[in-house]
């Protein structure tokens, strides 16, 4: 990589105030600015052109995982998490750093007019740089990105698994959609942790919302049953609909031991008289 020489420093020093305004031109133009305030875009170019040229004046090489670029390799970090929790994809972000390309290969254009050689090798130097600093940013923003689908992911999957109160010493678990084994510990660990909160002695499963029951479902079911024993509880499982029902006896299937009812309101029923209680109208 070409080293970039004194004058180019002082020529970017020189024209810092219009290379910042034709970088947030070029940056506006991309669509890399949405969501973006004003404010915010023109501190952090500020700041992003502060640390590069002061990672340059120290005489820090262009080797942008040395320990002398490790301030802009922050900054850019710290960026690509902001954008990543902006929605931004990793082109819009990795054009914060490519846009500034242009009125910096204009600016070398003019100040090397001269001396074609000495332009062809400053305009490689400044390009492989922030082509570094670029694929640092999107690998950062991938990272990022990763984490914030991940949280996001494991909120649906608590808020997918709500488990509800519906009498003194009673849940209910209504799940909705396909019963996997990551959704399975998730389910266990909440309701394992809501039996030990309300000190309940009954645990109703339903799973009218789930699809279709096949022999990994079933074993994810049984597993869940089990660690609900373990704890001091029982366990009725509702929302066999009749196609559940022939499935399982096709699948060969052993659920003996386990209760199940057809609705909900059916193991609410039996696990009220489990409990000494009865339901009857008014008068």
């Amino acid at each position: 990589m070409p080293a970039l020489q004194s004058s180019t420093l002082d020529a970017m020093k020189k024209n810092q105030t219009q290379l910042l305004v034709e970088w947030t031109n070029n940056l506006e133009a991309s669509g890399a600015t949405r969501n973006l305030k004003e404010l915010d875009l023109k501190q952090q170019t500020s700041e992003f052109f502060h640390l590069l040229l002061s990672g340059l004046d120290k005489g820090n090489g262009q080797n942008v995982a040395a320990p002398g670029w490790d301030e802009i390799r922050q900054f850019l970090e710290k960026l690509s998490h902001s954008r990543a929790l902006l929605g931004h994809d990793s082109q819009q972000t990795a054009s914060f750093i490519f846009a500034l390309k242009g009125p910096l290969f204009v600016l070398l254009q003019n100040h090397y007019q001269d001396s074609p050689a000495t332009l062809v090798e400053q305009v490689w130097g400044i390009s492989e740089l922030l082509d570094a600093l670029g694929m640092h940013t999107i690998r950062t923003f991938q990272k990022s990105r990763e984490s914030v689908i991940k949280r996001q992911q494991e909120e649906l999957l608590e808020l997918s698994t709500p488990v509800i109160k519906l009498w003194d010493g009673v849940l209910a678990l209504p799940m909705i959609g396909t019963l996997d084994s990551q959704r399975t510990q998730v389910v266990m660990e909440s309701l394992l942790q809501r039996i030990v909160d309300t000190g309940s002695e009954i645990a109703i499963i339903d799973i009218t919302g789930v699809a279709t029951v096949d022999t990994l479902v079933a074993q994810h079911l049984l597993k869940t049953v089990t660690a609900i024993r373990l704890m001091g509880a029982d366990c009725i499982i509702s929302g066999v609909r009749p196609q559940i029902a022939q499935t399982i006896v096709h699948l060969g299937l052993d659920l003996q031991g386990v209760v199940t009812k057809a609705n909900l309101a059916d193991a609410l029923k039996l696990a009220l008289t489990r409990l000494g209680l009865s339901i009857s109208k008014a008068d």
